[in-house]
């Protein structure tokens, strides 16, 4: 099975449109201020209002405040939550929504132990990124594959470093339920390429050998 394909840091309904006709099956938004793909809930309201049906959009906030949390959701429906922070089980649930909980891969993290604190109704994955000090994502750095465990007790979700040159030995070796790409598809910091979106999907997509 292919996994889902997931381009995150939207700024525009133009940008996330195409990404959605080029195959993407979800588009993800930035609720961090500090993040040069931080969008205002007002444009991002206008994003989410120009996907096609069954592309799912994702809300990625880190350590935030919960009335900043739901003020957002008060102003754009959303489907998924994302939480790239240190954010406890208890929190993350608090929303009432569906999430993936994101962890930063070091040698001397226990995966499984990590991911099964979150193991419940409303936790729909783990998505697992490189670790970089004082930054929560969308650094471009990857992360060594080989410390993955054979089984984790939620569905993977891949990022950290992909882009179409590795994306497809990446899902070949992991096995991925979902890819996330941020700066491996950008032209500049922040800003979305439609080639390398494209370039990304194909290699997402071819078969293994």
């Amino acid at each position: 099975m292919n996994p889902r394909i997931k381009i995150c840091g939207l700024l525009d309904p133009g940008m996330a449109k195409c990404s959605a006709e080029l195959g993407a099956d979800a588009i993800g938004l930035v609720f961090y201020p500090p993040s040069p793909r931080y969008v205002e809930a007002a444009t991002a309201a206008q994003i989410v209002a120009a996907l096609p049906a069954f592309v799912s959009s994702v809300g990625l906030f880190v350590n935030a405040d919960v009335t900043f949390v739901r003020n957002v959701l008060a102003k754009v429906p959303l489907d998924l939550l994302q939480f790239h922070g240190n954010e406890t089980p208890e929190y993350c649930r608090q929303f009432g929504r569906p999430y993936l909980k994101a962890l930063r891969v070091t040698p001397d993290l226990n995966l499984v132990e990590c991911a099964q604190r979150f193991v419940d109704t409303l936790c729909k994955g783990i998505l697992l990124d490189a670790f970089v000090e004082g930054v929560p994502g969308g650094t471009g750095e990857a992360f060594d594959w080989n410390l993955l465990p054979e089984h984790l007790p939620l569905p993977l979700v891949l990022s950290g470093g992909l882009h179409s040159g590795n994306v497809h030995e990446a899902i070949c070796k992991v096995r991925p339920w979902a890819v996330d790409v941020s700066s491996g598809v950008e032209s500049s910091r922040g800003i979305k390429d439609a080639a390398k979106i494209a370039a990304f999907i194909k290699s997402s997509r071819e078969k293994s050998a």
